[in-house]
């Protein structure tokens, strides 16, 4: 009787930690958590961070300098799949969320953290690789300003905050 009630036991464990799991999973399946506006961290369980060096992952655009106002294309290149991302547009001098994006790619979305659209994010679980988006630069001047992506290649594994190059403002002295 004692074996019975613990094995029973055991699968009952077992069963509500599979479905924990699952639930908590799946409510990051449908695009970041505005818990990670500000360091660009998934809140996974136990999940492995990855040196940015090592990144399969790039972030381009195809300007070296904006002005105010403009539409900047970028571009994210893996030669991986993964399934999650969160992509901001960070100012240099203070490393503020800044401007709006308005193109995105299918299975994305637009998040706000501290203004409408100034972040992307996954809006499934499906398989990624090449991504394209417009970025619009706020109207008044703010500076050099920088992308920066984090990827979920899997539930326990990730990159954070991989940035592109700098890309200056225009016609500043």
């Amino acid at each position: 009787m004692e074996d019975g009630g613990r094995a029973h036991t055991a699968i009952v464990g077992w069963a509500c930690t599979t479905l924990c799991l699952v639930s908590y999973a799946a409510a990051f399946s449908q695009g970041a958590s505005l818990s990670a506006c500000t360091d660009m961290m998934p809140r996974h369980l136990r999940v492995q961070l990855h040196s940015s060096n090592s990144n399969y992952v790039t972030v381009h655009t195809n300007v070296s300098f904006y002005f105010p106002g403009d539409k900047v294309p970028v571009t994210v290149r893996s030669t991986r799949d993964y399934m999650g991302f969160m992509l901001q547009a960070r100012r240099v001098s203070n490393n503020e969320i800044a401007g709006t994006f308005i193109f995105l790619p299918p299975g994305s979305k637009l998040l706000t953290c501290f203004e409408d659209g100034d972040t992307v994010t996954h809006s499934d679980k499906s398989l990624k690789r090449n991504l394209s988006f417009v970025w619009k630069a706020p109207d008044q001047p703010i500076g050099d300003i920088k992308f920066f992506i984090s990827i979920v290649q899997s539930y326990f594994v990730y990159w954070a905050k991989i940035e592109s190059a700098v890309v200056a403002q225009g016609g500043q002295n």
